[in-house]
């Protein structure tokens, strides 16, 4: 089972930072405390997870509802997700205009190769999917918007990794490792010869790293100049995606896909400085 945010400790202000609120640092943790397939947590449960104290968070889920980011059920005594938290997300997606430009892509590419296409952005130590198209094969990976995925492991979070400056790279994988732990070594080795993939194809790779049955090519999407980096990637089973397959078929057709989108992106990103 890969970690997930709700494994993170309390948020701590940046130093002596003045302009951090605290509260609203907590408020955020006990909505991302929530994990997949988790549909109710109680008050107890919550601290446990975010290590902020119990009279605290019955506080914040209090507040929480009232605001309608949780829902209370009274006979469970525990909380789950509220409409509120699903506004925010939607409104957020609906002001991506790059997922606009970006689907008909990803969608013509998922058709022609029957693999999962997607794009993607980091949020801590996971990649998010923002899109998603499929093929329509029998061997489909079946993620969807939302969908995570590490950051360590997968091809387009380690093609995430090669499109930053190195200085921010070398924070992030400080950061990575500690998340990781003892499990870091080994994943540093396969993010190192991410890069050196990157280095000499343009792309990466992540050969049944993620998961034992899926193989997967990714590149970064490097937008404004290097302002904002994303993702895309294509995957699929381990069965039809050899190593052959993936560096010389997949992998150059998607760093054509990436091309068109940022040339269409381009004039947008023009006009709106």
């Amino acid at each position: 089972m890969q970690p997930t945010d709700s494994d993170a400790e309390e948020p701590q202000p940046p130093g002596k930072d003045r302009n951090f609120v605290t509260a609203l640092a907590r408020g955020l943790e006990l909505l991302r405390a929530f994990g997949t397939g988790e549909e109710y947590l109680g008050n107890a449960e919550l601290s446990n997870r975010t290590a902020i104290p119990r009279p605290t968070v019955s506080r914040l889920t209090y507040t929480l509802t009232q605001l309608g980011y949780l829902q209370h059920n009274t006979h469970l005594e525990k909380y789950r997700l509220g409409p509120g938290v699903l506004a925010l997300g939607y409104r957020f997606l609906a002001n991506m205009g790059i997922r606009e430009v970006a689907r008909p892509y990803l969608q013509k590419f998922a058709d022609a190769t029957d693999c999962n296409v997607s794009l993607g952005s980091a949020d801590r130590s996971d990649m998010v999917y923002l899109e998603t198209c499929h093929g329509s094969g029998p061997l489909i990976i079946r993620l969807d918007v939302g969908s995570r995925l590490p950051i360590a492991t997968s091809a387009i979070g380690r093609a995430w990794l090669c499109g930053l400056p190195t200085a921010r790279r070398q924070q992030l994988m400080h950061e990575l490792a500690v998340f990781h732990g003892s499990d870091w070594p080994a994943l540093e080795a396969g993010i190192h010869q991410s890069l050196r993939d990157y280095a000499e194809y343009g792309f990466c790779l992540s050969e049944q790293d993620w998961q034992r049955d899926i193989s997967a090519v990714a590149m970064p999407l490097i937008l404004e100049d290097g302002a904002e980096v994303m993702a895309i990637n294509c995957g699929g089973s381990s069965l039809r995606l050899d190593h052959d397959r993936l560096v010389n078929n997949l992998g150059p057709r998607l760093k054509e896909v990436a091309e068109q989108i940022k040339q269409e992106l381009a004039p947008r990103y023009r006009s709106a400085r």
